[in-house]
């Protein structure tokens, strides 16, 4: 089997680089031409096979760039690294598509793109979490099909958030920006359940909870919560941020489900397998007053059979990242990881990276997720700005 076919930019590189997908932007395209770069790019819209993977870096090549869509194993691993490979750059924040024990085992650096997706994310789990309340899905398709003939006392009536409790599972990055947003925006409890104690968030509800106070408003509270049935019984809304693992697939299964209250609703624009897709099939049709919003699939681009049928689900395509400046600064970090690596600079060590999206770029990995087990060195924080 040949390999899927390319578009080639710099042709006249010296070191090739592979692309599984078309990124946007130019910025990316840039710090890799001017780091003497021959950039290979797959004209194929499809999610690429392992094969046609290890096909495309069978000429050789530096480095990849792939997408968490594909599955980047030993396997797969072992062949960039046979073909001259030096790092791996994830076009993305999370990294469960990538084997990273193999990686390391390899001496491969794998990169990914953390700092730019968490308020996009966040955005977007709001926006189910409206949708969902709202009944906007159904709304728009109750007006496509011509059925509305005029205004009704008890017409697609949905849920208030107001003062309501939030349920935050997962309390990293993205959990704290979505809570940050309903607690100041609709002045919401939040109970979150997290491995670790977040004390930055309930010390930010806890502030915000003293200025309302002091302009003779109800306060706010957060806590943290033992256990996930815990967050489940008590919460109204329920969003999901924790990372995919084989403890936490299936954290949200037909027991679980049982838990929450009829007419609650549930997030998820983290992982898919997060959920039992047929469990929330089978509740979601039994509780007509429950609901939920999907960014993310167990069998993703399939959905479990009945799930679209469901006029109390809400579903998109996996949009959570999916604003230019996002795409555009993930396609940065990642560049700007694969640069540093040939180039043998430090790992930048600092949750804030928008110095790469701006000249003169930081000498640095952005972010190297195995840098401590390859023994990478870091960038001294004297060199980052405050």
């Amino acid at each position: 089997m040949g390999p899927p076919e390319c578009r080639t930019i710099n042709p006249g590189g010296s070191h090739r680089v592979v692309i599984t997908k078309e990124l946007p932007g130019e910025r990316w395209l840039a710090l890799l031409t001017t780091a003497g770069c021959r950039i290979d790019i797959c004209a194929s819209p499809e999610p690429l096979p392992s094969d046609h993977i290890r096909a495309l870096l069978d000429g050789g090549c530096v480095a990849a760039i792939g997408q968490l869509t594909e599955t980047w194993d030993e396997q797969t691993l072992t062949a960039l690294k046979d073909a001259g490979g030096a790092v791996y750059a994830n076009y993305a924040v999370g990294y469960d598509n990538v084997d990273i024990a193999a990686a390391t085992r390899l001496s491969l650096p794998v990169g990914t793109t953390p700092g730019v997706l968490t308020e996009t994310t966040a955005e977007l789990a709001v926006a189910l979490t409206f949708a969902a309340a709202r009944r906007i899905a159904e709304g728009d398709k109750f007006m496509r099909d011509g059925r509305y003939t005029g205004w009704l006392p008890a017409l697609l009536l949905g849920r208030l958030l107001w003062h309501g409790t939030l349920g935050i599972i997962g309390a990293g990055r993205i959990g704290m920006a979505y809570a940050r947003m309903l607690v100041e925006g609709h002045k919401m409890d939040v109970v979150y359940h997290d491995p670790a104690r977040n004390k930055a968030l309930e010390e930010y509800v806890a502030d915000y909870s003293r200025f309302l106070q002091e302009h003779g408003r109800k306060p706010v509270h957060c806590r943290r919560a033992d256990s996930v049935e815990e967050v489940l019984r008590q919460a109204d809304v329920v969003s999901l941020h924790a990372v995919l693992t084989e403890s936490t697939r299936h954290l949200i299964d037909g027991p679980r489900l049982a838990l929450m209250k009829d007419d609650a609703i549930l997030i998820n624009s983290s992982r898919g397998p997060l959920v039992d897709e047929a469990a929330l099939v089978e509740h979601c049709r039994s509780h007509a007053q429950f609901r939920a919003g999907l960014d993310v699939y167990e069998d993703e681009p399939a959905l479990q059979p009945g799930l679209a049928d469901l006029p109390n689900v809400v579903i998109v395509p996996h949009l959570g990242s999916a604003t230019g400046w996002t795409r555009k600064a993930m396609a940065t970090l990642a560049a700007a990881n694969v640069v540093a690596v040939l180039n043998h600079w430090p790992v930048w060590g600092a949750a804030d990276v928008r110095s790469f999206l701006t000249d003169p770029a930081p000498k640095a990995a952005p972010s190297i997720v195995n840098a401590a087990d390859l023994g990478l060195p870091g960038c001294p924080a004297t060199a980052r700005p405050a």
